[in-house]
């Protein structure tokens, strides 16, 4: 089989996404589609009769990893966590209670408020997405700001956070990843040194607070603000208030259980915790402090509370669906080949100083395509550290193009899990929540390339 026809299953699934704004059938064509390649390379017979079911199984086999699943029951237990809060009256509350003491007194308020939170909790990026959309819901309803403009902010200031202050689980994937090869500096340095050279991270971050303290949009998040300003009512802050702490107990209990269990699931190192583990035992716990409260209350029965969490479940299960399809067309095309294959084209024929461009624009193709910024890392670490090793090129430099490209392709992805996580927290409609972001993240990654070029020219 040619490599050319590795890419075919993701563009399929970008053509159909642009063409019917159907992000489900896209995942699934481009899944059945990559399955019917790798069973004609294997010389399968029956494979028409066969690829069927092997787009089933590698549906099924998502749940195989650990991992994964604990990613998939977390985004339900988030459905349940957030409709306790909002029946409980804690987030209409809250909001009103914020107002009241000038933290978001005003909309430019209201927007920074979800800025920091996304820097101050860096320690695992689904978190951060999820404090910062959970916090702020109401308050852009109550400003009359759109949702999309929220999924923007949270989406575009957790994944650069995270990557550039990497005292987290992003951090040690990265160093595992690292450990395999002999560079001249030790790999904490090296990571260090990463910071200010995440050009598309560090400019991602400018251009969100430029639209935050501007109060400036464009393109399509333009026209969802305009559209916001015709909506009356908000399911949020709709129901009567009652205190703030049906709102904030739960997500303290998240937020600082979370630094616990990454504790407890490293071995007492914080580094080498499991953030999926530690994020579905703190999104767990805070559900169980929110149902404790609201039963004890006496405003709310146990039958009560188990109908409004399945409700508050229902409402995510079409991005679920789309988080478990994205999963196993990661794990697809890994098998392709897809990745490699994209990733090979970069190491061919290349003036050195171009090196870091490049791999930008490898890393970026990679994360687009398969909707993972952390498999991109697996597959471009590998061809960068050794170019470093045998070129004599700058570690830091090389690194940190693999890292933001990474992160580059995930905000510009309709199929990433981390953009429907985004899309989840917000309560915003995924393909609109993709079609705002992207302008951005483009303008970005156009100002980055030129960024590494000029970086490459200076430093190699």
């Amino acid at each position: 089989m040619s490599e050319w026809l590795s890419i075919i299953p993701p563009v399929l699934a970008i053509i159909i996404v642009l063409w019917k704004k159907e992000v489900i059938l896209a995942l699934l064509v481009a899944i059945f589609s990559s399955e019917l390649l790798i069973l004609q390379s294997t010389e399968q017979s029956s494979v028409v009769g066969a690829f069927a079911l092997a787009g089933l199984e590698r549906i099924v086999s998502v749940f195989h990893d650990g991992g994964n699943t604990r990613i998939l029951i977390f985004s339900l237990m988030v459905g349940a966590l957030l409709a306790f809060m909002r029946y409980s009256g804690g987030v209409t509350a809250t909001v009103n209670y914020l107002i009241k003491k000038g933290v978001s007194g005003s909309a430019r308020r209201a927007r920074l408020l979800p800025f920091f939170t996304g820097i101050a909790i860096f320690i695992e990026s689904n978190l951060s997405v999820l404090m910062a959309g959970i916090i702020s819901r109401g308050l852009f309803d109550k400003f009359n700001m759109s949702r999309a403009r929220l999924a923007y902010i949270i989406d575009s200031t957790s994944a650069p956070i995270c990557i550039l202050l990497l005292v987290n689980g992003w951090g040690a994937y990265v160093l595992g990843l690292m450990g395999a090869y002999e560079l001249e500096e030790s790999y904490v340095s090296i990571l260090i040194q990463t910071i200010p050279l995440n050009f598309y991270a560090l400019i991602t971050l400018a251009i969100v607070l430029y639209t935050i303290l501007a109060d400036k949009t464009h393109g399509p998040l333009k026209a969802s603000e305009q559209a916001q300003k015709k909506v009356t009512s908000h399911a949020d802050i709709d129901i009567e208030p009652s205190k703030p702490m049906f709102m904030i107990l739960p997500m303290v209990t998240m937020c600082f259980s979370m630094i616990g269990f990454m504790f407890l699931t490293g071995g007492g190192d914080f580094v080498q915790g499991s953030g999926s583990k530690s994020v579905l035992y703190s999104t767990s716990l805070a559900c169980l402090v929110a149902y404790a409260m609201m039963v004890g209350s006496k405003r709310f029965s146990h039958k009560q509370m188990t109908e409004i969490g399945f409700k508050g479940m229902s409402e995510l299960l079409p991005l679920v669906t789309i988080v478990l399809l994205s999963l196993a067309l990661g794990s697809s095309l890994k098998l392709l080949g897809t990745g490699v294959f994209i990733s090979g084209l970069v190491a061919d024929n290349l003036p050195l100083f171009l090196v870091p461009a490049v791999l930008f624009i490898a890393g970026g193709l990679m994360s687009f395509t398969t909707g993972t910024s952390w498999g991109t890392f697996a597959l471009l670490i590998p061809i960068g550290m050794p170019l470093v090793i045998n070129l004599g090129l700058p570690a830091p430099l090389v690194l940190a193009a693999i890292l933001g490209g990474g992160v580059f392709g995930d905000h510009c992805s309709p199929i990433s899990d981390t953009t429907a996580v985004s899309a989840v927290a917000s309560g915003c409609d995924l393909l609109e929540h993709v079609r705002t972001q992207l302008p951005y993240a483009l303008v970005g990654g156009g100002l980055t390339l030129v960024a590494y070029i000029l970086a490459g020219i200076a430093m190699i």
